[in-house]
Formats: C-alpha cells, structure tokens, sequence
C-alpha cells in the first residue's frame, strides 16, 4: 500500500509547496543465468524518504512559494484527506481484482523460468511467487504416456532417416538447422555452439590399398579415421577379433607378431581397442573385416576410427572453439601402426592364400568357402598402403532447454548422436528421433501444468561416429561449470538395435532409479514392465555390461564426473549392433531386429528415458542413490585387502602393505552416506534452500570420484572406477594380483592415491567441515 500513500502524500506536497522536486532511480539487475537483463524502476517514494532539491542533486537551487490566506488552511486538509481515501479506495480494488485474476491460472501456464520473476513495466511491484507444483507422479507418467505414440515415432524416423550424414557435411549441417527449427518452435530457446576440430577422412586422389605378395588384393572405400599413415610390408597373421586373450595365445603357440600385419574379424571389441591390443604386441599394421556370412554381402565395406579415447585427438582436454590454438599436441590414444578395414570378399582372398599353423576352434569363423583357418606363415606377406588426411572441419551441436522453476541452473541433459559415415539409421537417426520427440511432449506437458523444479537440457552432437568429438569437445569448453550443474546425462544413442534383450551401462547412482522407472514402463506388447519381461526381475541381468569408451554416455562419466547412462533393446547374441558402420545400418534390418515392431520399442526407449529424466526434475531431493557406490566401495576394498592378505602370507612383497587406511576410508564413505540418507529424513524438503544444500551434497559424488591427482590433459578418464590408467581400483587390484617387486612404490602410490581419492568424496558427502569423519 505504500504506492498510494506515497502518491497521496506528493499532491498534498503539491498542494502546499507547488510543484515536488523528485527523482527516477534505475536498478540493472542483471540475470546470472543468462536470461535477458531487466530494467527495474523505482520511484523515489518507494520506501525512502524524499529528498529536498539539495539531497537530490539541485545545489544552490532555492525552493520558494507564497504563503495562501490562513483561513484556506481547512479547506486544502479537506482536499487533502478526501484525495488519500480516493487512492486507498482505488488501491484495494485493484488488489482484490489482480489476485482473483492470478489464483485462476495453472501453474507454468505462462512459462516462467525461475521461483520469482519481476512484473512487466506498469504492473503493481512485487514478486510473483510460483507455485508448488500440483500434479503428482501419476499424473506426470500418464501424461508422458498420452503424449508419446507410435504414429509420432512413424513419422520422425521417416523425416530423419537420411542415406549420409558424415560429420561436417552439408546433410549434417541441415539436420542440424531442422532440429534448430524444432526447438524454436517448441519454445525451448535454442542455441548452438561450433567447433572446429581435425576429422582424418580419406585422401581424394590416393587410394587406400592392400597387396597379398604381388596380387592386389583391392583399394577399400570404407576406412578407419585417425590410423597412422604410409606403407608397411609383414607377414600377416590372424588373429581372431583382436582380444588380448587371441593374442596372448598366438604368443603362447610361438607366433612372432612383431612388425607383422594383423588380420583381425570385427566384433566384441571396438575397433580402438583392436588396434591398440595389436600395437601392444609389436604389430606394424591392422587389417579389419566384417564377416556375418548370412547378414552381409561380400563387398560390404567398413567404416569407423582407432583413437582409443574420445574428442579431438589433436586438442586433447582442450576445447575445439573457433580455430583456438594450442601448443602443438597429440592423443596418447591415437595409434602409431597402419589401420584399415577390408571387405569380407578381400579377407576371402589372404585367408585362402594364408598357410602355416591351423587356427584352434575359438578362431574358426563364417567367411563363405573357408573350411578351416590358419594362422598364417613367414612367407605370407601383406602390404598395406594408407594415405588419408586430415581436414579441419567446422561441426555443430544443437541445444534446447526446458527451464525449471525452482532451481533452473541445475539440469539433466538428454543428448544423441546425429552424424553417421552412412545411413546410421540404428546409430543416429532413431537417437535423433527420441531426442525430439521427448522435448515435443515434455514441452506439452509443461504447457498442460507440468512444473518442472529443474531445468531439462536436450542435446543434438555431431562428429560422434569419430569417437563422441562433439559432445566432448563441448564437455571440455565447460568443465569448470558443468559438473556443478548437470546432474545426470542420458544418451540415446543406439537405443533400440533389437528386441529380445535390455542392457543398461549406467553409474551406480542411477541404479535405483533405473530400476524403478523399468518397473513403471510397459514392455512393448504391453503385457508387462520392462523389468517383468526383459530382467525376469533380475535386474542384475540388466546391468550385467559395464560402460565401453565408445559409449556416448562414456565422457560424461568418466571425463567430467557427472553421473550418466546409456541403455538399449538389444539382441540377445550381442549388444553391439552388427550393421554398425555399415551401409547396412538401415531401416529394412532394424525392422528386422524387431520384428517388424520398431516403432514401439520406440515408443518404450522414450518412457525409459523421459521418465528418468522427469522424476530427476520432478522431486524435492534428486533420486541419485549416494549408498550404491557405498556397496561397489566395499566390494572392492574387499578384493583388495583379500589380495593383501594373501601377497603378505607369501612373502612377495618387500614391505609390509596394510589396507588399514582404505578400509577406513571406506568405511567413511558409508558413513557419510547414512548421515545424508539420515538429513533428508529430518529435513523440511519444502525448504528450497534446504533442499537444494542436500542435492549439492549428492551432486559432487561422481565428480569427486574424478582422480585429482591426475592432469585431464593428460590423463582425461580419470574416474577411479570407469576410468583408464594406474590410478584406477582397477589398475590396483591387477597390480596386486601380478606383482613385481621392482614395482613397489609404483603399488603404494596406487593404494595412497585410492584412499585419499575416497576418503575426500566421503569429506564433502558428509557436508560441513565440522561434520567430517577425523579417523584418518
């Protein structure tokens, strides 16, 4: 009511003084998030007492007025008084009016993106307070349900299915311009961001080829980006899908592989690893092919990379924005030997000519007109000429955002693929599809009263048939700020490439809410949950894969520590999709996969998906289960002190080693686990700033389980449980189950660097300094 006071209080001035002296203050508030900045106006009657024309900023200006007739006197105060009552009058209409006017809109009807927001200018000041959201879960999932359909998902997958859509290409640059336009007319203000990054593709006037002795053998189309380059002349020598295992036992039966060429069947690995196992064995160059004998014709050709690692391999842990230079750098996983895939029909051509050893019966494989294998002799000489080239290329990524209410700076991100060497239409194109069809619902939904407390990022990446380069290369522009935003990344990459299984890589925090979302989703007969039909509720079976490098979920996890998954309907012969990198990829052998069914385990991968993400939006405390890594933290400091015991007994080691302080840092992670589990039992989780120290709490979990003892540069997966290198649990139990006595501080530092890691994520679960575990 001050308004009107103040107001009533300027005519009496005006009365008695003539005309006020007043002022207009401007206020720029500034929107940390990134929204457009407001201008905020404030009368000087607002809350502060009017100044004179001195205080106001008219110095050496005189106030001067004539004195009225005495007997005017009662006559103004009557003016006065009757004025005043006319504004307060005037002032409670208005008010009882523009409170009736708010109380009948839906909450979110007007999409306000933050708690409180300023009025337009002419409004009455003050602040609209958003309301607590109305719809309970039930409502949220049955909404999700109606708005996602299987005559939706028809019609996406048949606008985005696309013969090629190479990363960078004028295909991909217009996919990317589409979903721009979507989001745009989705309401959901879109950006991009672009980055220029080195793409090895094949060189135009010299091809690639491969020679058995003086025979050629053929100049391959398909390729294998970032191999190293020139011409290498070995024996060759098979060695089944490239495992550590096949090559140990070519080791083992006396089989030099030393400047030799590999020849290596796809399948079970990725092509990185492949290569690099090779490399480890002394190998000079890889050949790789694809052999289905009843899936694939014989001129079938292969595509895909060998940078074991993700992102640009020529700006490693640095992001790829607008030419930045960087010292001159390269991956530690690009590889130094020659990679090439070949077709089934080339593979025919050396595996006949092949001799010496006959390969064992785990060797044996389906190339038609081969009755059995061999591992190759001295006088069997491969050679391999490869000549591509590397061309820095602009790519884009694709962004949209549904903003929360409460804590709009905190978001999950839903992201996949969009590129392919080929058709991509398992890899990318049905990916592309959730991913849009997801923010056309959840924007209805939010339409229809759907108050989401924090925001939902959807992202569209390019370069991924490169090894995840655009998702990570964005991952690396805002590492100082992502972790302590995103909360969890969902991918969609190859989501559905079967029908008769379910497989989920994911962290351990998301376990519990995977597995309640797939007791919630129907199976796509309908008979059933996901749970009930793919897990046989045995969720374990769902979890039986751990997450791969090539993953799209992998950077998030173990690059930046934000917790992330990544699932799929899948086969029940493999997870990895067959037709993978293939012309093949297409709709006609997805349809197949699926029994003629895709678009409804479609429609399930969306509700898997979306309903992770709304329940993470949803709820006052984010469902990220802080005691699961309580349960994989004591596992294998179980395994570790088991391996102690045991090297003790023995005498191998030239020092006592005791798991004394990693079990206790264990044990402080659990501890710190309860005492959340513990404050969110006797919390008021209205309490928006209650509420959002808790989650703070939960959201450093996965980030702090990052090595800090290691360069990102250097060292980009630091994670100690999904990550690569001696600083792993991993790298440590595999020490200690094979250890060298020369290797003695290198196995100390490993169980130092393994216990401060832990016992520093358990100090920040656990919250206030005061409240930390002292026992170390």
């Amino acid at each position: 009511m001050a308004g009107p006071i103040n107001q009533a209080r300027a005519k009496i001035s005006k009365i008695f003084n003539g005309e006020p002296q007043s002022y207009t203050r401007f206020n720029l508030a500034q929107n940390t998030d990134g929204d457009n900045s407001h201008v905020e106006v404030k009368l000087s009657g607002d809350g502060e007492e009017e100044m004179d024309g001195t205080e106001a900023g008219h110095h050496g200006a005189s106030n001067t007025y004539t004195q009225k007739p005495l007997h005017n006197y009662k006559k103004v105060c009557y003016i006065a008084l009757a004025i005043l009552i006319f504004f307060l009058a005037g002032y409670l209409i208005g008010y009882v009016t523009h409170r009736k006017t708010d109380a009948g809109k839906l909450p979110g009807s007007e999409g306000v993106s933050c708690t409180s927001v300023q009025p337009d200018k002419g409004k009455d000041e003050g602040e609209i307070v958003v309301p607590e959201p109305t719809l309970d879960w039930s409502d949220i999932t049955s909404m999700l349900q109606r708005l996602l359909t299987s005559d939706d998902f028809d019609k996406k997958l048949s606008e985005f299915a696309m013969d090629k859509h190479e990363a960078g290409s004028a295909n991909d640059e217009g996919l990317a311009t589409k979903i721009l336009n979507i989001f745009k007319g989705l309401e959901m203000t879109p950006w991009y961001d672009e980055h220029y990054v080195q793409l090895q593709v094949p060189s135009s006037g010299n091809r690639n080829k491969v020679f058995f002795d003086s025979e050629a053998i053929g100049q391959p189309t398909g390729y294998l980006a970032y191999s190293a380059t020139g011409t290498v002349l070995g024996k060759v020598v098979y060695a089944n899908y490239g495992q550590i295992e096949d090559l140990k036992y070519l080791q083992d039966v006396g089989m030099d592989l030393l400047q030799s060429v590999a020849l290596i069947r796809a399948g079970k690995i990725s092509l990185a690893e492949k290569v690099a196992n090779a490399a480890k064995y002394g190998a000079a160059a890889v050949l790789i092919y694809p052999e289905h004998a009843n899936d694939f014709n014989g001129s079938t050709e292969l595509y895909g990379h060998v940078h074991f690692g993700t992102g640009d391999p020529y700006t490693p842990g640095f992001p790829s924005f607008n030419h930045t230079q960087f010292p001159p750098a390269k991956s530690s996983g690009l590889p130094k030997i020659l990679a090439q895939t070949i077709t089934a029909d080339m593979a025919l051509k050396i595996h006949t000519k092949m001799g010496g050893k006959a390969a064992p019966d785990g060797f044996q494989g389906n190339l038609r007109g081969i009755s059995r294998y061999f591992l190759g002799s001295e006088n069997d000489l491969v050679n391999v000429t490869v000549n591509n080239v590397l061309t820095d290329t602009k790519i884009t990524n694709v962004f949209g955002v549904i903003k929360g209410f409460v804590d709009p700076d905190r978001y999950v991100v839903i992201g996949a693929q969009r590129d392919s060497f080929g058709k991509g239409y398992a890899k990318s194109t049905v990916g592309t599809c959730l991913l849009v069809e997801l923010a056309r619902a959840i924007t209805q939904m939010k339409k229809e009263g759907f108050v989401p407390r924090r925001s939902i990022v959807f992202a569209s990446w390019s370069a991924g048939d490169y090894g995840n380069v655009g998702a990570t290369e964005w991952l690396e522009g805002y590492l100082a700020s992502l972790d302590k935003k995103a909360f969890t990344y969902i991918s969609l990459d190859g989501a559905v490439v079967g029908g008769s299984e379910f497989k989920a890589s994911a962290s351990p925090l998301l376990y519990s809410l995977l597995k309640e979302t797939l007791n919630e989703v129907k199976s796509p007969d309908k008979q059933a949950t996901l749970l009930q039909t793919f897990a046989r509720n045995d969720f374990n079976k769902v979890l039986e894969e751990p997450m791969k490098m090539q993953d799209g979920a992998y950077p998030f996890l173990a690059f930046s520590g934000i917790p992330s998954i990544s699932f799929r309907f899948s086969d029940t012969t493999s997870s990895d999709y067959k037709f993978y990198g293939t012309d093949l990829d297409n709709k006609e052998n997805l349809d197949i996969a699926t029994q003629q069914r895709l678009r409804d385990y479609c429609v399930s991968a969306a509700q898997v998906a979306g309903q992770m993400a709304l329940r993470l939006v949803h709820d006052h405390i984010l469902r990220l289960d802080v005691t699961s890594y309580s349960r994989l933290i004591r596992k294998h400091v179980a395994s570790i002190n088991g391996q102690v015991i045991q090297l003790t007994h023995a005498g191998n080691l030239n020092s006592p080693l005791k798991s004394q302080w990693l079990i206790t840092a264990a044990g402080s992670y659990g501890r710190a686990a309860s005492s959340l589990l513990n404050d969110i039992q006797n919390s008021e989780l209205k309490d928006d700033e209650m509420s959002r120290n808790i989650n703070d709490r939960i959201m450093r979990v996965e980030h702090n389980l990052l090595s800090p003892y290691v360069s990102p540069r250097e060292v980009p997966f630091r994670h100690i449980f999904f990550g690569t290198g001696n600083f792993t649990v991993s790298a440590l139990i595999d020490h200690l189950k094979n250890p060298k006595k020369e290797d003695d501080d290198l196995l100390r530092n490993q169980f130092a660097l393994t216990t401060w890691t832990i016992q520093g994520c358990a100090n920040d679960l656990a919250g206030d300094v005061w409240a930390l575990d002292n026992l170390i």
